[in-house]
């Protein structure tokens, strides 16, 4: 008998993330860990007349390719993976990692090159999900791996994931459909605003937003959703700014990172663990010290940080920046091959202005 709360999770993501229709192509990626919920989003995409095809991957490899393989070889893009991103309509991806450290005995100098690899794929999938040809979402199948990095039970993490997602309601897609009215209220505000600056414990930054326009994350493209976004004028960014979660990326994760900006550019940047990691990363390209991203954490079933970018980016009362690549659909022009957020704690003594206004404080919106 298959979880109730898998099955409104496909529906959910089939009717409302992807809006899959009759001749969609989908393409399910996951981990073998995954199959109850790829079962249930297939069984709801062929009901939905979708062309179903799954992309399994074996837990270990990669890390062979990117510890053993030629630099040929990590400039290898899998035909299948340039197939979906060049030509499929919906694309589902499922983390579903069962050792989420499987990464961190890699050289961080390979990890750049393979980035770096992958940039004309991200190109296209960026413009693709731009111009609306590219539906795609990046969801969670709960697993001992992700449970063990939020300190917790995989039990309690299940409840924790599906709380998150609005699962445990009867009719989830109403519940996303409410939070995205409420979002779309704070996006309107923010039409036509220029600056914005932020100051926290260890942050003073300012940025600027002019002629950027936000997205309402409202769970279609990331499940959970609970975010509003932008990318911020390239040039603007001034100030510092203290990361207190742990920023994970291509499974390697640094701790308590700190920036500078001038002019839009990192000028400095320390962390108290991955300092290595965090160097290589911003040489990867020109784009790599430049903000792609600048976005407000709404999702208030996120209470926590479990050291996984998927919910702590949305947790409630917190902002997250993304170094690298931007929106182009807001107006983004940055390019780069790296896209990393990181999530900034706003929960206790912070405010936040737009154009002088208060509109965040202590991690709660005052407008």
């Amino acid at each position: 008998m298959s979880d109730i709360r898998l099955q409104r999770m496909a529906k959910v993501l089939v009717h409302h993330s992807t809006t899959i229709k009759e001749g969609d192509r989908l393409a399910i990626q996951s981990s073998p860990l995954a199959a109850p919920l790829v079962r249930e989003i297939a069984r709801e995409a062929v009901r939905s007349g979708a062309f179903v095809e799954t992309f399994v991957s074996l837990p270990g490899i990669r890390e062979i390719v990117l510890k053993e393989g030629s630099d040929k070889q990590l400039d290898y893009i899998a035909p299948s993976m340039r197939h979906i991103i060049e030509e499929y309509e919906t694309w589902i991806n499922i983390l579903s990692d069962e050792n989420t450290r499987g990464m961190s005995g890699v050289d961080p100098a390979r990890l750049a090159y393979a980035q770096k690899a992958g940039r004309e794929l991200t190109g296209t999938y960026m413009r693709r999900s731009a111009e609306g040809s590219l539906r795609w979402n990046i969801c969670m199948f709960p697993t001992s791996a992700y449970a063990q990095d939020a300190n917790m039970s995989l039990s309690d993490f299940e409840e924790f994931v599906y709380k998150a997602c609005k699962l445990n309601d009867e009719d989830p897609v109403a519940s996303w459909q409410e939070l995205s009215r409420q979002q779309e209220r704070y996006v309107e505000w923010l039409k036509g605003k220029r600056t914005i600056h932020i100051q926290g414990q260890d942050t003073d930054l300012t940025l600027s937003i002019e002629g950027r326009g936000f997205i309402n994350d409202d769970g279609k493209k990331n499940f959970p959703g609970g975010e509003f976004f932008t990318s911020p004028v390239e040039t603007s960014a001034n100030g510092y700014i203290r990361y207190s979660f742990p920023a994970a990326f291509n499974g390697r994760s640094v701790e308590d990172v700190r920036l500078r900006f001038e002019n839009g550019v990192v000028v400095e940047a320390t962390a108290a663990q991955g300092q290595d990691y965090l160097d290589q990363m911003l040489s990867l390209d020109e784009g790599a010290r430049r903000l792609g991203e600048f976005a407000f954490g709404n999702n208030r079933d996120v209470d926590r940080c479990i050291k996984n970018i998927l919910f702590d980016e949305k947790m409630g009362g917190t902002v997250h920046l993304a170094l690298g690549n931007g929106f182009p659909e807001v107006g983004g022009q940055n390019t780069s091959a790296l896209h990393w957020d990181m999530v900034c704690d706003l929960r206790s003594g912070s405010e936040i202005r737009v154009d002088g206004e208060l509109f965040s404080k202590d991690g709660k919106f005052v407008f």
